[in-house]
């Protein structure tokens, strides 16, 4: 039906497009258009519009009036000023918001992982490894913790968020785009509108999690963007919640040590309830070819012996004094001495990761960042797989 230029003929969508919806295009600009007497025919079926909207050329585009051609063919055609929007035919259904943290979640009452799984196990008298030192200098000794999760920036949430969904969730397909091989196919109950982190126009690692309530399992994609027929990513993960297994080896995940993220995530209703029961995920800049279970995967090609291997877990000292810190983060801090946080992907160094939240307060978060490197330890959990 020709090419739509935008802008260049708002002024007379109401007259000639529309007939009869009303649109004043702001900053409207004035054009040559040569009007024709166009015959149409639908199905063999000659059908005219009134005389005062005729379409017309303008530069070797024919435009034609929408309302005309959509009510010829059966459908209505509408428009919303609100977000500029046409509707020809029925406006799309209103999808139902998937459940998220601070709307009711009941994420504080998942068990996440066995008990005795290493996510939700207590390191406290773990010993320290004997490169701990060299670990915590590749690091920074004066980098400072960095809270990348809160409420919102620049009309994004701050982290990485997620969906709990119940066993009645309808899966729809995924496809793989670079990982297939070592992805868990689909299909996968991911809903529609499950929010992507950064955001749906985000150019980052765009995670989308959903926790299956019911069936006690966890999905994840990487990179994921939502299609007509279902959702595609680089790559995604299955995770059974009330096993210890692990991916095959040398196998990634959404997450570039083949390990799940949501467990690792600081939630807002476990910092505010003033308990954290499992370790959490953190992010460095250089990393080593080399991984600790359980990861499964690594991520470089260094062979420097001081970069963290995926997997490695930091504690907080014990000496640290977290008297001067507020309730929430004293939570979080108290988390960091009893079960640590685990090198989970290359990015930058010291940031903390966790789930978005309306609640948080961005301001406090600030002040976790009085921890630097040298207030942590690696502890030992275990050998370095190349």
């Amino acid at each position: 039906m020709g090419r739509w230029k935008a802008g260049a003929v708002g002024f007379v969508c109401g007259a000639v497009f529309f007939s009869g919806l009303t649109y004043a295009a702001s900053g409207a600009v004035g054009i040559d258009v040569y009007f024709r007497d166009i015959r149409y025919y639908f199905d063999g079926l000659n059908k005219q519009p009134s005389s005062e909207l005729q379409g017309f050329i303008y530069k070797n585009t024919t435009y034609v009036p929408l309302r005309f051609m959509s009510e010829a063919l059966g459908k209505p055609v509408d428009w919303e000023d609100a977000t500029s929007s046409i509707y020809v035919g029925d406006k799309p259904k209103q999808l139902p918001v998937p459940e998220q943290p601070g709307n009711g979640s009941s994420s504080t009452a998942l068990q996440v992982f066995p008990k005795d799984n290493p996510w939700n196990t207590d390191i406290s008298k773990y010993p320290v490894h004997a490169n701990s030192a060299g670990f915590i200098a590749s690091i920074g000794l004066n980098t400072k913790m960095h809270a990348d999760f809160g409420t919102v920036w620049e009309g994004a949430p701050i982290g990485i968020p997620y969906t709990i969904v119940d066993g009645n969730q309808p899966k729809v397909n995924v496809t793989f785009t670079d990982y297939a091989d070592e992805s868990d196919p689909g299909p996968y109950p991911i809903p529609a509108n499950a929010p992507i982190e950064g955001g749906s126009a985000s150019d980052g690692d765009r995670h989308v999690l959903v926790v299956d309530k019911s069936n006690h399992l966890l999905y994840e994609l990487y990179n994921a963007r939502s299609t007509s027929d279902g959702w595609t990513a680089s790559n995604g993960a299955k995770w059974d919640l009330t096993s210890n297994a692990l991916r095959t080896k040398y196998w990634t995940s959404a997450d570039a040590a083949g390990l799940p993220i949501f467990p690792g995530l600081v939630r807002y209703e476990e910092a505010a309830a003033g308990e954290i029961n499992h370790a959490l995920r953190f992010t460095v800049q250089k990393t080593q070819r080399g991984f600790i279970a359980p990861a499964t995967h690594y991520a470089s090609s260094s062979t420097d012996p001081n970069h963290p291997p995926m997997g490695l877990r930091l504690r907080l000292r014990s000496d640290f004094d977290v008297s001067g810190f507020s309730p929430t983060n004293r939570t979080i801090l108290r988390a960091l001495q009893k079960y640590g946080m685990i090198v989970a992907d290359n990015g930058s160094n010291l940031y903390l990761s966790g789930a978005p939240n309306p609640k948080w307060d961005d301001d406090d978060l600030h002040n976790l960042g009085k921890l630097k490197g040298s207030d942590f330890e690696v502890v030992d959990t275990g050998k370095i797989e190349k």
